[in-house]
Order: C-alpha cells, then sequence, then structure tokens
C-alpha cells in the first residue's frame, strides 16, 4: 500500500509580485503565500516579528478581575497556590507564574498533580492541598476551564480560584473569580491559540504593568515561553510566533540553570536551538517526569539556581527518558509481535490491544509507532485490574474521535479528536471493543483513507539551492503547526555512489544526488529499506524532503532530509 499521497498547494498568481514586493526567491514567495502571507506588512511580521507585535494582556476577558486579586492576595499576604499539569505547557506555566509571583512575596507554592494517582487537572485533592497550606486563592493553569464542581467547592472551603486555560471551554464557565481563556465566546482577545504558558506570559505581563514591575523581570522568562509553546503544539503565527521566535533566541542564552542542565543533558549545548530540538530533545525529557515519577521536579529544576541540584533533576530526567524509551521499545515489539500471530487482529481494520504490562504513560507514543508500521488505527490500553486506560492514534483523513463514539456503550468514558483520543474502558468489554471497532472503521473507511499526505510547498531544482535562499528558510521559522518546515521536491534526480545504510541499529540512509551538475547530501532517518531500490534504479530518484543544515567536524553543509523516496516513474 502506498504510504504518502503527495499533494501540492496551487501555484499562487501574485508569486511575481511578492518576490518583487519584498525581494525575495520564487520558492520563498510560493511559500509565503501558502502560508497566506500575500501583503507587504504581513511578510514583514512573518519574516521579522517584534515583541510590540504582542497584544494588550488587558485586552483578555477577565484579565482586570484576575490582577487585582492576585496584587489584593500579595498585598494582604495571603498565599498562593499555583496548580498546573504535569506536561510540558503545565510545568512551564507554573514555573512562569511562581518565579513572577516570588518577586513580590514569600507566600507562593505550587503544585503539579501525580498523572497515575489524581489524574489531570483541577482536583479536589490539590484543593485540600492548598486548604492545608494555609492558602487564600489557587491560580489553575493549563486546566480548570471545565472544573467547574472543583472550583464551587474551592469557594465553599474559603479558597478563591482563577482559571488560567487555553482548552475549549464547556457551555457554562466556572465560577471563579476570573476565567481567563480567549476561547471564550465573550472574550474579544485578538489571538485564540495561546497555550498555557503563553497565558502565564501574559498575566505576567498584566501583573508587572499593575504593580510596577520593570519589563525585563517578564522578559527574561521567555525562554520558558518557547519551551512550552514549542512542546505544546500549537499554531505557531500571531503572538506564538513572537514568543517562540524570541524565546528560543533566549534560551540559548538562559540564565537559568536548571534549563542549562537539562540542554547539557539532551546534548545541545553547542547548538543553535530550534524548535526541532525543543520538540524532540527538551520536551520529551519534562514529559518523562510525569510519565515515570513526579513532575513538580520539573518546576524545581526550572526554578533552582544550585547548578549541583540542577545537574542531578536533568540527569534524572534523562534517565527516566532512557527508561522510557527502553519500555517504549519492548511494549512496541510486543504489540506488533500480537498483531502479526493474531488471525483476527492481523487483518482487522482498526487494531485495539490490551495488557497489563504497558505502563499507561508511553502507549500514546507506542500507538503513533503502531499505526507508522500497519497504516491503521492503533487503540493500546493499559490495564490495571478491572479497568483499563487507552490512547488511541490514527492517520490520514480517518476521524478517529467519531470512531470512538460509536462505540461509546463499551466505554467508561472517552474523549479526544479527528486524530488522537483517549478512553477508559472495564476489561469485561475490551474483547467486544476490539470487535466493534473493527466494525466500524470497516464500515467508515476505505484504504485511501489511511495514506498519510505530504504537501509539498514548491519544486524546486538544485540550481536553487543557494545560500542566500538558506538564510531565508531559516527566517521563515520558528516551524511548528500552521507552519510546518517548507517540504520541497525535486524530480530526475541521480544517485552518486551507492546508499550507505548507517546507524547503530542500521535503520537510516545517507546518499548523495545529483542534478545537472549540482550535488547534495541527504539522510533519511528509517529509511533503510529503500537501499535496495536505490542501487536497482539509481538514475531514477524523485525526492519530497526540506532542506537543513549539517555541521561536522567543523563544517557546516547543505542537506536534505528525506521525507519520501518515489525509485523509477511516477
Amino acid at each position: 500500500m502506498m504510504k504518502h499521497r503527495w499533494t501540492y498547494y496551487d501555484t499562487h498568481p501574485q508569486v511575481d509580485q511578492i518576490m518583487e514586493l519584498i525581494n525575495v526567491p520564487r520558492v520563498i514567495a510560493q511559500i509565503l503565500l501558502n502560508r497566506g502571507v500575500d501583503t507587504f506588512d504581513e511578510a514583514r511580521f512573518f519574516l521579522k516579528p517584534t515583541m510590540d507585535d504582542l497584544h494588550n494582556p488587558f485586552l483578555m476577558a477577565g484579565m482586570e478581575q484576575a490582577i487585582e486579586r492576585i496584587a489584593s492576595a500579595i498585598e494582604k499576604n495571603e498565599h498562593i497556590m499555583i496548580f498546573g499539569d504535569y506536561d510540558v505547557d503545565g510545568t512551564t506555566s507554573t514555573t512562569l507564574l511562581y518565579l513572577t509571583v516570588k518577586l513580590l512575596t514569600d507566600q507562593v507554592s505550587y503544585f503539579i498533580p501525580d498523572r497515575l494517582k489524581e489524574g489531570y487537572g483541577l482536583s479536589l485533592y490539590g484543593i485540600q492541598v492548598a486548604k492545608e497550606r494555609g492558602a487564600g486563592l489557587i491560580l489553575a493553569v493549563d486546566c480548570g476551564i471545565t472544573a467547574n464542581k472543583e472550583v464551587d467547592q474551592a469557594r465553599l472551603m474559603g479558597l478563591d480560584v482563577i482559571i488560567i486555560d487555553h482548552h475549549v471551554p464547556g457551555e457554562t464557565l466556572p465560577d471563579a473569580v476570573a476565567v481567563l481563556n480567549p476561547k471564550r465566546m465573550d472574550c474579544d482577545y485578538p489571538f485564540k491559540e495561546l497555550c498555557g504558558v503563553g497565558l502565564a506570559y501574559k498575566v505576567a505581563q498584566a501583573l508587572a504593568e499593575q504593580v510596577g514591575l520593570p519589563d525585563h523581570a517578564v522578559y527574561t522568562h521567555m525562554d520558558l515561553v518557547a519551551l512550552g509553546t514549542t512542546a505544546d503544539i500549537v499554531p505557531l503565527r500571531d503572538e506564538n510566533r513572537v514568543l517562540t521566535k524570541y524565546g528560543l533566541a533566549m534560551m540559548q542564552e538562559t540564565k537559568k540553570v536548571g534549563l542549562q542542565a537539562l540542554i547539557s543533558a539532551a546534548g545541545l549545548k553547542q547548538k543553535e536551538i530550534v524548535s526541532g530540538h525543543v520538540v524532540f530533545g527538551l520536551a520529551p525529557r519534562i514529559n518523562a517526569a510525569g510519565r515515570m515519577g513526579d513532575a513538580n521536579r520539573v518546576v524545581r529544576l526550572l526554578t533552582t539556581e544550585n547548578r549541583e541540584e540542577a545537574d542531578q533533576l536533568a540527569e534524572e530526567l534523562n534517565m527516566e527518558n532512557i527508561q522510557r524509551r527502553q519500555q517504549d521499545s519492548v511494549a512496541f515489539e510486543e504489540a506488533r509481535d500480537v498483531v502479526e500471530n493474531d488471525a483476527f487482529l492481523s487483518e482487522a481494520s482498526g487494531i485495539v490491544l490490551a495488557s497489563e504490562r504497558w505502563h499507561p504513560g508511553i502507549i500514546g507514543i507506542v500507538a503513533s509507532r503502531m499505526v507508522e508500521a500497519f497504516s491503521r488505527p492503533v487503540i493500546m490500553i493499559a490495564m490495571n485490574g478491572d479497568t483499563g486506560r487507552g490512547s488511541a492514534r490514527t492517520m490520514g483523513d480517518f476521524h478517529l474521535y467519531n470512531a470512538i463514539k460509536e462505540c461509546a456503550d463499551l466505554l467508561i468514558q472517552f474523549g479526544g479528536h479527528h486524530h488522537a483520543a483517549g478512553l477508559s474502558i472495564a476489561r469485561e468489554n475490551v474483547t467486544a471493543f476490539q470487535q466493534r471497532f473493527h466494525e466500524v472503521v470497516t464500515a467508515n473507511a476505505t484504504p485511501e483513507d489511511f495514506i498519510s499526505r505530504l504537501t509539498i510547498d514548491s519544486e524546486i531544482e538544485f540550481d536553487e539551492v543557494t545560500p542566500r535562499l538558506m538564510k531565508l528558510l531559516k527566517m521563515l521559522g520558528p516551524f511548528g503547526p500552521d507552519n510546518n518546515h517548507p517540504v520541497l521536491a525535486s524530480r530526475n534526480l541521480t544517485l552518486v555512489g551507492p546508499p550507505n545504510i548507517i546507524g547503530s541499529e542500521k535503520t537510516h540512509l545517507k546518499f548523495k544526488v545529483r542534478q545537472n551538475n549540482h550535488v547534495i547530501d541527504a539522510i533519511g532517518f528509517g529509511m533503510a529499506d529503500y537501499a535496495d531500490q536505490l542501487r536497482a534504479q539509481p538514475n531514477r530518484v524523485h525526492l519530497v524532503y526540506t532542506l537543513e543544515e549539517n555541521t561536522w567536524q567543523g563544517k557546516t553543509s547543505t542537506q536534505l532530509r528525506i521525507k519520501d523516496i518515489v525509485v523509477g516513474d511516477i
């Protein structure tokens, strides 16, 4: 089965106009237009955003009430407890608010719930912890938007709550002192896609303005904003683009010893940090803390001023990430073997697997790998006693949430969206769920629904790959949702020499390709299976790739990072 369908953006009629307007090559003009940038001002913002492009935080509904209550608590020496979430966005949000409030009062603490014992969101247990600490105010960040009952209980216990959350609100907002969420129907804030740490930054901005803190007191935490925003996979446009661009630059020279230690543990100390380093290097180590243990350690790491403690905590997170990866691999191999050796599952349109041996913190990652392996929707369930918690993933155009919804009577609860979902289920219903899910997928999907799309920004000739183009491509970053790394395609290439299979597990492919008189290095991670095809037809190679710089032994060269290979006719 074909795994990738190549699709192209339309060729925009304004390409020549944009080329002339801002003096850029054709491919850059095409990419900008693909991103919806078609005026000079939009191009200026996209290529050179400034801090002046940020919106006034007081435009957000509830901000005045929130800041008044926080300022009042500080003035009255009330204890403030910051309640966060255990992922990167939640822990960086908590850290940013804690460090900001700490400048104004010692009466502040934080609390991150245990992923397995307490689960996600503002909880009655967390409220009880706040009460025991003598808090009068809880700042619930990156959670709480649907915690109506919990907020009511907090009020009965004499605690005020401010919700700072970016998730979609329910029909009724919690009865909190303030609910800061740009997705509120009655909120006119110009940008709706800030994540938790982005909202925390806006609160810190507003608080600093209210109490007279200097700008740099908040700006210094832009590194945390970039870390959380990039990891939370939110659209990198508007304010997110500004915050991430400046924050990534600040991360390079961060003064936070904990972040320095984390960067070092991830092997990024000597590198120019880009969004990919956060997503694949820093974020997994932070998430490992919540998946494998206590996420409060992340806030300790990001707030400590003790280098020895920072190194110790960073190493803990590093080791837990290694442990998590090992568990990923074991679970993946086990799940793959089950499917390949089971008559029903090997042919099922949708795969449901359950085991007591799988850690709940890794099943989402493993489900994604299973989808890649089998090109079908996969649900992995970690069983514990009479119930199990599941993570579901899919690819292509198939709507996963809708399919699971048709199995609702077999589930305790579920939630999610197009490509990912979570659920809980009673053990006695697992077998019936396997059958039902297969039937639902069979009835609602075709094989084409599971072909992932590779959307190509532009076809390009190798003679267009110049140092100026590489510089301009870098200016298009940071890359992420709504601004993916530009995907390019080149046809009719010729291999220069045989392809080399590399990597400790011999799964990667490295080779050189030529078009006319131009030769460029190429690398394909996990693409060793293409080696025989390339050897058989080295003169008919077509590639989809992103362009990157590769530095090795002090020398920097241009490299194609391969996304797909077609050999022969296309």
